[in-house]
């Protein structure tokens, strides 16, 4: 009934997906397989893409060539760049969608791949032969060949919904858990945990009064994801703000002995920066209000999201509650806000290719990882999907750095460190974060998807030659270019900077505080004349790359030294036991962990600089 297939994903949320694309661009026979069809891509919690942080993983997913990016342009409400106040590398995306668009556009995508096919089945064992996996068997009794499989399970093994004292088998509201995986995972040696999360309630937006609420419109000029040209975004939905307050904290406190989270019921640890009301009301008691997102789900439906108020208290308990938020006195409930808890492996478990160590050709992507967030779980799939392509082919993996992308920063975390809840990436985590900006992730990734052979990149690597260029003559006619001092001193003196003595290179100008590219071109015929050539795009990296030059160089640099030691490669059977110069707990992580270079093993927690000495000397450097 079945060819044996090249690879197979198992569930199609925001991993699954990503990871099919990736695999099939580079031309593998993919199967995705899921137990609804009808839920495909699905956003199980809030109608939104991208953030801080998030939304530069965004941009990277699209500069590899995956489709995130792509569909949420082409179905969002509203765009903002969020942290423009602050410097670029702080710069972040954030689109709301439209929940319905953006599920139906992605299953558009994926069913016009001709490498793709879908079977709707629950995946519940794998067939493993030879510590190799080789197939995988589902809930029909059916066995499917196949040569890799990659398990993006979301929050489904093993899966309880808890509201108030209550608990439902689920993987979702509605869904069922999955059953089998966790079982037979434990059985070939793999160790697993549980950890929890949550989804507020969802509210009719005809019973709201935003008059009560703050408006939270989106940017004038909208940006996008995609480095492609993707359809504009017109007639903006705006999002509002309220707060919490005391009434609304007395009224939650009523429901705590019967809060699953505060009496013992749920084991797993949830996400700490997206922490239910209950826990911040407990954690933060000297706040006397938390503040609210009321987020539209989508153009043709009154559907409200209310970011912020993720609870698992008891339902009444909730609707009281939200009654007494400004603008919510007559609010309508469509459902119950939840907690579910579900299985996770431990990630130190995984080789940087996303395989683990214990089956070859199996890969973890996603909340099975340990991590939260449907963009963490997104480049997650799409390195998984790549690299179970490159493994059967017998090609060398596919890795990023900390210091080439957030996606490399995000998995060397996992692998090197682990994680007891739930992991959620912030600009903090990247130390080469005025590198691996939103708006340079294309000439960071982009011609590496394209040397590994990924489908439809020629298009796109022309488009980063052309920006490139571009960036580089507007640098150097700002370089070039002298301006004297009747031209550009009333535009100084509006910004309360020293006033020119003489001719000076328009270079020099824009480095001082406060003067922007768009400032000096209004002050200088000249610029603006030469700037209307080029798009916005090429001109801001031009800015960034001018005005950030020094730091730039300094992390560049920082990064090349560092990453000497990435080059200085590991044996993969290397016997660390041996090796009493090194702690006891080196040798324990290194054996458990197994670094593939001295940078990795260097990174790993409990692995000294002393330890790093003692792997140089005996492997000779």
């Amino acid at each position: 009934m079945f060819p044996e297939y090249d690879v197979i994903v198992v569930g199609a949320g925001h991993a699954g997906c990503e990871a099919a694309v990736a695999a099939a661009n580079l031309g593998s026979k993919v199967l995705l397989a899921t137990m609804n069809m009808q839920t495909i891509a699905q956003m199980s919690c809030n109608p939104a893409m991208g953030g801080v942080a998030k939304g530069q993983i965004v941009r990277e997913v699209d500069a590899l060539g995956g489709y995130s990016g792509i569909v949420t342009d082409e179905t969002m409400v509203q765009f903002r760049m969020l942290n423009r106040s602050k410097g670029p590398a702080m710069w972040s995306p954030r689109a709301q969608s439209d929940r319905m668009l953006f599920a139906r556009k992605w299953r558009q995508m994926l069913e016009a791949h001709p490498n793709i096919d879908f079977w709707q089945d629950m995946v519940n064992g794998l067939v493993v032969k030879d510590g190799r996996v080789c197939g995988v068997r589902t809930g029909m009794g059916l066995e499917i060949p196949c040569k890799a499989v990659v398990l993006t399970n979301g929050t489904f093994l093993n899966g309880i919904i808890h509201i108030g004292e209550k608990q439902l088998g689920g993987g979702r509201a509605g869904e069922s858990a999955a059953r089998g995986i966790t079982e037979q995972l434990v059985s070939l040696g793999f160790e697993s945990g549980r950890m929890k999360t949550g989804t507020p309630p969802r509210l009719d937006g005809r019973s709201l009064d935003y008059s009560r609420m703050e408006v939270q419109p989106g940017d004038e000029q909208p940006g996008r994801f995609s480095y492609t040209e993707t359809t504009p975004l017109t007639a903006q939905m705006p999002c509002h703000i309220t707060y919490t307050n005391d009434k609304v904290h007395e009224i939650l406190r009523t429901g705590f002995d019967q809060s699953p989270m505060f009496t013992g019921r749920i084991q797993g640890l949830g996400p700490r920066y997206c922490p239910s009301i209950e826990d911040k009301i407990d954690r933060f008691a000297d706040k006397d209000r938390h503040q609210l997102f009321v987020e539209p789900e989508g153009r043709d439906t009154c559907e409200i999201y209310v970011n912020g108020f993720s609870s698992s208290l008891p339902e009444d308990v909730q609707f009281k509650a939200l009654r007494l938020i400004p603008g919510f006195e007559n609010a309508r409930m469509f459902r119950p806000g939840y907690a579910i808890e579900y299985d996770y492996f431990p990630p130190t478990q995984l080789k940087l290719t996303l395989e683990t160590h214990l089956v070859k050709n199996l890969f973890f992507a996603g909340q099975i990882n340990g991590t939260t967030g449907y963009e963490e779980a997104a480049c997650q799939g799409l390195m998984a999907g790549i690299n179970a392509h490159l493994n059967i082919a017998e090609q060398e993996p596919f890795i990023l750095k900390r210091s080439e992308a957030y996606i490399g920063v995000l998995i060397d975390d996992l692998i090197n460190k682990g994680t007891q809840e739930p992991y959620r990436m912030f600009t903090s985590r990247a130390e080469y974060r005025i590198l691996l900006r939103q708006d340079n992730a294309d000439l960071r990734l982009t011609p590496l998807a394209y040397q590994m052979g990924m489908m439809n990149m020629e298009a796109r690597m022309e488009r980063v030659r052309a920006k490139e260029e571009a960036a580089k003559a507007i640098e150097r006619f700002l370089r070039d270019t002298s301006a004297d001092p009747a031209e550009l001193n009333g535009f100084l003196s509006e910004l309360d900077s020293s006033p020119l003595r003489q001719k000076t290179k328009l270079h020099g100008i824009l480095l001082r505080p406060n003067v922007s590219m768009a400032g000096l071109s209004r002050a200088v015929p000249a610029l603006h004349h030469f700037l209307a050539g080029f798009d916005q795009e090429s001109i801001e990296l031009a800015e960034i790359n001018l005005k950030y030059e020094g730091y730039i160089d300094k992390e560049r640099e920082m990064a090349d030294k560092l990453n000497r030691l990435e080059e200085v490669k590991l044996p993969e059977n290397f016997d660390y036991q041996p090796l009493v110069s090194l702690s006891k707990e080196a040798r324990e992580k290194l054996s458990r962990i197994r670094p593939r270079t001295i940078g990795q093993a260097g990174r790993i927690s409990g692995v000294t600089p002393a330890d790093v000495s003692v792997l140089l000397v005996h492997i000779g450097r």
